[in-house]
């Protein structure tokens, strides 16, 4: 006796439902695209150039920064000299090109010291805690309370002048900035539910410190270097603006621009166009630090 096998025959659509269903899709909200951030990639293109001239100056600008044809001074930008001649003849596009790389190492110095200084401090304090932190935290709201650019000057009376020291001064300036958000960070991470696990299972103090703590803390550290490292760059021009930095004839950016103040009447691009490049190169790095904070966020 043969078993008769039952088939499902498929649900027949009815053209108002195929209707319906392509209606629904229709209304269905899309998803919105994101534009595309041509502000960052135009910022890092900004910066990654500004390091190209500090590292290889020479073939964006083969010349002499420290020789010029005193025939040829006082001459606007044109094709031969993009940024135009300063007064004995030199040619100021290459002058900000080899340039830079003072400006650049005096921010990276400067970042440095306070990175390096300020992450310590904020570790140790939002780490031990108690008295510790109370002491510490103190002697960060006495830097914060000196401006920025008169501690800057009277660290530079102490150690001298020059690129390098102009640099460690904005760096101990920039120390309480990152102690304060390191501490915070520090402080933070100790309360998760993970490190509580960590010290549960057994774990000492520095080995949570070591794996757990300070790897979830250094993070929104590395957004601020970001935005400290254009703030230096723009301090360490402000002090060779006032003749604290390098001394003459070095090219550096904030120099540049303290000896074309004379000529801002008939000569605007000794003072201007170097003035561009360093506002280029600021806003940039700010923009870069603005959106590695978003992404630690």
């Amino acid at each position: 006796m043969t078993v008769p096998v039952l088939t499902t025959l498929p649900t027949p659509v009815i053209p108002e439902q195929e209707a319906d269903a392509a209606g629904e899709a229709s209304i269905r909200p899309r998803r919105p695209r994101r534009p595309r951030p041509w502000g960052l990639y135009l910022a890092i293109v900004v910066v990654v150039l500004a390091v190209l001239w500090a590292v290889i100056p020479g073939v964006f600008a083969p010349g002499d920064p420290l020789t010029g044809t005193p025939a040829d001074k006082l001459l606007p930008p044109s094709a031969a000299h993009w940024f135009g001649t300063d007064t004995l003849g030199r040619d100021l596009f290459g002058r900000v090109v080899h340039g830079a790389v003072h400006s650049l190492s005096g921010a990276l110095i400067a970042v440095t010291v306070g990175l390096g200084f300020g992450t310590l401090i904020g570790a140790i304090a939002g780490a031990v805690g108690g008295v510790l932190d109370d002491v510490l935290m103190r002697v960060v709201d006495v830097l914060l309370a000196i401006p920025g650019l008169l501690l800057s000057l009277s660290v530079i009376i102490l150690l001298g002048f020059g690129t390098v020291n102009a640099a460690i001064a904005v760096g101990l300036g920039s120390i309480a900035a990152f102690a304060r958000l390191m501490r915070a960070e520090v402080a933070r991470v100790r309360r998760t539910e993970y490190v509580e696990a960590a010290y549960g299972s057994g774990a000492t103090f520095f080995a949570v410190l070591r794996r757990h703590v300070l790897p979830n803390s250094l993070t929104p550290i590395v957004a601020l270097a970001a935005l400290q490292f254009g703030t230096a760059i723009l301090a360490i021009s402000t002090l060779g603006f006032l003749g604290y930095g390098a001394p003459p004839p070095t090219p550096e950016w904030g120099l540049l621009i303290a000896e074309g103040r004379n000529y801002i009447g008939t000569a605007w691009w000794l003072t201007a166009l170097p003035g561009l490049v360093v506002v280029a190169v600021v806003l940039s790095a700010n923009r870069i630090s603005h959106r590695l904070g978003r992404n630690t966020r």
